[in-house]
Protein backbone atom coordinates (compact mmCIF):
# COMPACT_ATOMS: atom_id res chain seq x y z
CA UNK A 1 0.00 0.00 0.00
CA UNK A 2 1.12 3.35 -0.73
CA UNK A 3 1.51 5.55 2.77
CA UNK A 4 1.62 9.75 2.36
CA UNK A 5 5.51 9.25 3.01
CA UNK A 6 5.92 7.24 -0.43
CA UNK A 7 3.16 8.83 -2.55
CA UNK A 8 5.03 11.85 -2.03
CA UNK A 9 8.59 10.70 -2.84
CA UNK A 10 6.64 9.62 -5.96
CA UNK A 11 5.97 13.25 -6.66
CA UNK A 12 9.18 14.81 -5.64
CA UNK A 13 9.70 15.29 -9.15
CA UNK A 14 6.71 16.77 -10.50
CA UNK A 15 6.92 20.57 -9.80
CA UNK A 16 3.93 22.51 -10.58
CA UNK A 17 1.20 22.88 -7.58
CA UNK A 18 -1.49 21.76 -10.16
CA UNK A 19 0.07 18.33 -11.32
CA UNK A 20 1.02 17.78 -7.82
CA UNK A 21 -2.59 17.61 -7.28
CA UNK A 22 -3.69 16.00 -9.89
CA UNK A 23 -0.59 13.18 -9.41
CA UNK A 24 -1.47 12.57 -5.48
CA UNK A 25 -5.42 12.45 -7.13
CA UNK A 26 -4.55 9.36 -9.47
CA UNK A 27 -2.93 7.81 -6.04
CA UNK A 28 -5.55 8.03 -3.91
CA UNK A 29 -8.24 6.90 -6.56
CA UNK A 30 -6.50 3.88 -6.58
CA UNK A 31 -6.01 2.95 -2.95
CA UNK A 32 -10.17 3.34 -3.38
CA UNK A 33 -9.74 0.97 -5.87
CA UNK A 34 -10.25 2.99 -9.31
CA UNK A 35 -8.25 3.27 -12.32
CA UNK A 36 -4.82 4.42 -12.81
CA UNK A 37 -3.98 7.48 -15.63
CA UNK A 38 -1.10 9.15 -16.42
CA UNK A 39 -0.76 12.62 -15.42
CA UNK A 40 0.62 14.89 -18.83
CA UNK A 41 3.17 17.27 -17.07
CA UNK A 42 4.43 20.73 -18.33
CA UNK A 43 1.14 22.47 -16.92
CA UNK A 44 1.91 25.49 -14.90
CA UNK A 45 0.10 27.37 -11.86
CA UNK A 46 -2.59 29.73 -12.91
CA UNK A 47 -1.80 33.79 -11.39
CA UNK A 48 -4.89 33.67 -9.64
CA UNK A 49 -8.43 31.72 -8.64
CA UNK A 50 -12.05 33.08 -8.88
CA UNK A 51 -15.00 31.30 -6.85
CA UNK A 52 -17.17 33.61 -9.05
CA UNK A 53 -16.15 31.22 -12.09
CA UNK A 54 -15.53 28.01 -10.67
CA UNK A 55 -19.31 28.30 -9.59
CA UNK A 56 -20.47 29.35 -13.43
CA UNK A 57 -17.96 26.56 -15.03
CA UNK A 58 -19.16 23.32 -12.60
CA UNK A 59 -22.25 22.08 -12.55
CA UNK A 60 -24.62 22.67 -9.59
CA UNK A 61 -26.95 19.79 -7.74
CA UNK A 62 -29.88 20.37 -9.53
CA UNK A 63 -28.66 21.80 -13.00
CA UNK A 64 -30.59 20.20 -15.72
CA UNK A 65 -29.01 17.86 -18.28
CA UNK A 66 -28.84 20.40 -21.30
CA UNK A 67 -27.16 23.18 -19.05
CA UNK A 68 -24.51 20.36 -17.62
CA UNK A 69 -24.14 19.46 -21.36
CA UNK A 70 -23.16 22.89 -22.27
CA UNK A 71 -20.97 23.67 -18.96
CA UNK A 72 -18.95 20.75 -19.89
CA UNK A 73 -18.78 21.92 -23.78
CA UNK A 74 -17.75 25.35 -22.82
CA UNK A 75 -14.22 23.71 -21.80
CA UNK A 76 -14.07 21.31 -24.50
CA UNK A 77 -15.37 18.21 -23.25
CA UNK A 78 -18.40 15.88 -24.57
CA UNK A 79 -21.49 13.41 -23.24
CA UNK A 80 -19.38 10.64 -22.39
CA UNK A 81 -17.18 12.82 -20.01
CA UNK A 82 -19.86 14.11 -18.67
CA UNK A 83 -21.27 10.39 -17.48
CA UNK A 84 -17.78 9.50 -17.21
CA UNK A 85 -16.98 11.72 -14.78
CA UNK A 86 -20.39 11.93 -12.82
CA UNK A 87 -19.37 8.49 -12.04
CA UNK A 88 -16.51 10.00 -9.07
CA UNK A 89 -19.89 10.58 -7.12
CA UNK A 90 -18.96 6.52 -6.20
CA UNK A 91 -16.98 7.86 -3.61
CA UNK A 92 -17.74 11.15 -1.22
CA UNK A 93 -20.90 12.79 0.53
CA UNK A 94 -23.91 15.33 -0.16
CA UNK A 95 -25.46 17.57 2.28
CA UNK A 96 -29.06 17.77 2.52
CA UNK A 97 -29.62 21.16 1.04
CA UNK A 98 -28.35 19.89 -2.26
CA UNK A 99 -30.89 17.37 -2.73
CA UNK A 100 -33.54 18.48 -0.07
CA UNK A 101 -35.97 19.29 -3.16
CA UNK A 102 -36.06 15.75 -4.45
CA UNK A 103 -37.59 14.69 -1.66
CA UNK A 104 -40.53 17.39 -0.73
CA UNK A 105 -41.21 19.63 -3.73
CA UNK A 106 -39.04 18.31 -6.71
CA UNK A 107 -41.90 20.17 -9.17
CA UNK A 108 -42.82 22.87 -7.54
CA UNK A 109 -45.93 20.80 -6.58
CA UNK A 110 -45.23 19.75 -3.23
CA UNK A 111 -44.53 16.21 -4.15
CA UNK A 112 -41.36 14.07 -4.07
CA UNK A 113 -39.56 13.39 -7.45
CA UNK A 114 -41.24 10.01 -8.80
CA UNK A 115 -38.06 9.01 -10.25
CA UNK A 116 -37.11 8.34 -6.89
CA UNK A 117 -37.27 4.70 -4.95
CA UNK A 118 -40.39 5.23 -2.66
CA UNK A 119 -38.03 3.42 0.44
CA UNK A 120 -34.36 5.00 -0.67
CA UNK A 121 -36.75 8.52 0.32
CA UNK A 122 -38.27 7.79 2.91
CA UNK A 123 -35.05 6.42 4.48
CA UNK A 124 -33.57 10.01 3.59
CA UNK A 125 -35.76 11.96 5.05
CA UNK A 126 -35.32 10.89 8.26
CA UNK A 127 -31.84 13.04 8.29
CA UNK A 128 -32.89 15.29 5.72
CA UNK A 129 -36.31 17.14 6.86
CA UNK A 130 -38.24 19.83 4.66
CA UNK A 131 -36.21 22.38 7.46
CA UNK A 132 -33.37 22.81 8.64
CA UNK A 133 -30.42 20.14 8.94
CA UNK A 134 -28.98 21.69 5.74
CA UNK A 135 -25.52 20.52 6.33
CA UNK A 136 -26.55 16.42 7.04
CA UNK A 137 -24.22 14.63 5.45
CA UNK A 138 -25.68 11.76 3.00
CA UNK A 139 -22.96 8.99 0.65
CA UNK A 140 -23.28 10.08 -2.88
CA UNK A 141 -23.18 6.03 -3.16
CA UNK A 142 -24.95 4.45 -0.49
CA UNK A 143 -23.91 0.94 -1.32
CA UNK A 144 -20.22 1.61 -1.47
CA UNK A 145 -19.19 5.47 -0.74
CA UNK A 146 -15.78 4.60 -0.04
CA UNK A 147 -15.09 2.44 -2.82
CA UNK A 148 -14.17 3.29 -6.39
CA UNK A 149 -16.40 1.03 -8.24
CA UNK A 150 -19.57 1.33 -10.60
CA UNK A 151 -22.35 0.85 -8.16
CA UNK A 152 -22.86 4.55 -8.57
CA UNK A 153 -24.28 3.66 -12.06
CA UNK A 154 -26.44 0.65 -10.62
CA UNK A 155 -27.85 3.46 -8.20
CA UNK A 156 -29.04 5.46 -10.84
CA UNK A 157 -30.93 2.63 -12.64
CA UNK A 158 -32.32 1.32 -9.11
CA UNK A 159 -33.40 4.86 -8.53
CA UNK A 160 -31.38 5.51 -6.08
CA UNK A 161 -29.26 7.99 -7.34
CA UNK A 162 -29.37 10.74 -4.75
CA UNK A 163 -28.50 14.15 -6.57
CA UNK A 164 -31.01 15.66 -9.38
CA UNK A 165 -28.07 15.97 -11.81
CA UNK A 166 -27.30 11.93 -10.96
CA UNK A 167 -31.18 10.91 -12.24
CA UNK A 168 -31.22 13.12 -15.64
CA UNK A 169 -28.16 11.25 -16.79
CA UNK A 170 -30.76 8.19 -17.07
CA UNK A 171 -34.37 9.83 -17.53
CA UNK A 172 -33.36 12.65 -19.88
CA UNK A 173 -31.25 11.53 -22.28
CA UNK A 174 -31.07 8.11 -24.36
CA UNK A 175 -27.55 9.04 -25.25
CA UNK A 176 -26.56 9.84 -21.15
CA UNK A 177 -28.99 6.76 -20.63
CA UNK A 178 -27.01 4.37 -22.33
CA UNK A 179 -23.65 5.09 -20.92
CA UNK A 180 -25.18 4.69 -17.42
CA UNK A 181 -26.59 1.32 -18.69
CA UNK A 182 -23.01 0.54 -20.21
CA UNK A 183 -20.79 1.63 -16.88
CA UNK A 184 -23.58 -0.33 -14.82
CA UNK A 185 -22.80 -3.17 -16.80
CA UNK A 186 -18.98 -3.19 -17.42
CA UNK A 187 -16.90 -1.68 -14.74
CA UNK A 188 -13.96 -2.47 -16.81
CA UNK A 189 -15.32 0.21 -19.63
CA UNK A 190 -16.60 2.72 -16.81
CA UNK A 191 -12.49 2.82 -15.57
CA UNK A 192 -11.41 3.33 -18.87
CA UNK A 193 -13.42 6.21 -19.44
CA UNK A 194 -13.41 7.67 -16.47
CA UNK A 195 -9.31 7.46 -16.56
CA UNK A 196 -9.11 9.15 -20.10
CA UNK A 197 -12.02 11.89 -19.20
CA UNK A 198 -9.99 12.47 -16.51
CA UNK A 199 -6.90 12.99 -18.58
CA UNK A 200 -9.29 15.28 -20.42
CA UNK A 201 -10.24 17.28 -17.80
CA UNK A 202 -6.97 18.33 -16.56
CA UNK A 203 -5.84 19.49 -20.17
CA UNK A 204 -8.62 22.33 -19.76
CA UNK A 205 -6.57 25.74 -20.69
CA UNK A 206 -3.82 24.35 -19.84
CA UNK A 207 -0.70 27.58 -18.90
CA UNK A 208 2.39 26.49 -20.68
CA UNK A 209 5.72 28.56 -21.47
CA UNK A 210 6.08 32.03 -19.54
CA UNK A 211 1.56 31.97 -18.63
CA UNK A 212 1.32 31.59 -15.01
CA UNK A 213 3.98 30.46 -12.79
CA UNK A 214 5.64 27.58 -10.87
CA UNK A 215 4.67 27.96 -6.81
CA UNK A 216 7.35 27.92 -4.27
CA UNK A 217 4.56 27.44 -1.96
CA UNK A 218 1.14 25.67 -3.32
CA UNK A 219 -1.18 27.55 -1.03
CA UNK A 220 0.45 31.28 -2.47
CA UNK A 221 1.51 33.19 -5.48
CA UNK A 222 5.17 33.67 -5.85
CA UNK A 223 4.64 37.08 -4.86
CA UNK A 224 2.61 37.36 -2.16
CA UNK A 225 4.29 37.36 0.52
Amino acid sequence: MCTPKIILSQIARVKQCSQYLRFFGTQINLQVGGPYWDVPLGRRDSLGASIQGSNNDIPAPNNTLPTIITKFNRLGLNVVDVVALSGGHTIGLSRCTSFRQRLYNQSGNGLADSTLDVSYAAQLRQGCPRSGSDNNLFPLDVVSSTKFDNFYFKNILAGRGLLSSDEVLLTKSAETAALVKAYANDVHLFFQHFAQSMVNMGNIMPLTGSQGEIRKDCRRLNNDH
